[in-house]
């Protein structure tokens, strides 16, 4: 399906009572089919910041929600046709919350042939909090006035292990984790930046985290759906430095007041992605 076809960047008309019919979902191996992706686990986590519709008595209601989607699923959907469809509960009468999240379940479900879990939380600090990274800060860690970022465009060759040569026994068999937030990409559609705090937890021979860093900063000019660049840094860190778990988590900041935080994770157990000060 060529890009053009997509609501992305396209003028729409919005409409105020339900209309399942404006989802659109796009073939997760359109993205994948130029990789050769190792076996990995996980899910794309929504977050829904814009969720309103009518009581039976016409009182309007305001939720967040979440919307899990496993990353097993045959097709993504695409993020604007998402925001048209729940913008459309607005003026649309239900009986209850429950009944609301059955229905997004029911019509994501039938688009994108996966099980899908949708939570509605009333809004508050404490039904969806914020929480920072635990691990240390990418940009923070490592030594930086010598080193001159060139690289805009994606380039795996950058990522090394730490000590190569030396074969440190403390760059041996470790267990670690770091993130930054420095992550920006490009929409494949629009052009618009998208930005993330990404986090990579990874057991094995220890990773020299300044290529990591530079690594990441190359997707600065890169475009590709958020999920899809997930997968790639996965695959390319997976290839060039061979630990034995990995996970990578992308926390991306909101569009149109819904965020996106796809996890990949070859890891026998793995944390659901954070809600960071900046989504």
């Amino acid at each position: 399906m060529s890009h053009h076809q997509l609501l992305l960047g396209q003028a729409t008309s919005y409409f105020e009572e339900y209309n399942p019919s404006v989802l659109f979902p796009i073939a997760r191996n359109q993205g994948r089919s130029s990789l050769a992706l190792p076996p990995f686990t996980g899910y794309d986590l929504w977050r829904v910041y814009e969720l309103t519709f009518l009581l039976p008595n016409g009182l309007p209601q305001a939720y967040m929600a979440t919307i899990r989607v496993p990353c097993t699923s045959p097709y993504i959907v695409e993020s604007k046709s998402l925001k048209l469809y729940l913008g459309s509960f607005c003026q649309t009468i239900f009986g209850s919350p429950d009944e609301v999240a059955a229905l997004i379940t029911h019509d994501l479900v039938d688009i994108l042939d996966a099980d899908i879990e949708v939570k509605l939380y009333k809004i508050g600090a404490k039904t969806m909090p914020l929480i920072s990274f635990d691990s240390p800060l990418l940009e923070s860690s490592v030594d930086l006035p010598d080193y001159k970022f060139k690289s805009y465009e994606v380039d795996a060759n950058l990522l090394k292990l730490a000590d190569k040569d030396k074969k440190d026994k403390k760059s041996l068999g470790v267990v670690e984790a770091f993130h930054t937030d420095l992550f920006r990409s490009l929409c494949p559609v629009t052009g618009q930046p998208d930005y993330a705090s990404i986090e990579i937890s990874y057991s094995g021979d220890r990773f020299d985290k300044l290529s990591v860093l530079a690594y990441l900063i190359s997707y600065r000019r890169h475009q590709g759906f958020h999920e899809q660049c997930v997968e790639r840094i996965f695959t390319d860190i997976k290839n060039k430095l061979k630990p034995d778990e990995l996970t990578v988590t992308a926390c991306f900041t909101r569009r149109g007041g819904i965020d996106i935080s796809p996890v990949r994770s070859n890891a026998k157990t793995f944390s659901s992605p954070i809600r960071t000060p900046r989504q």
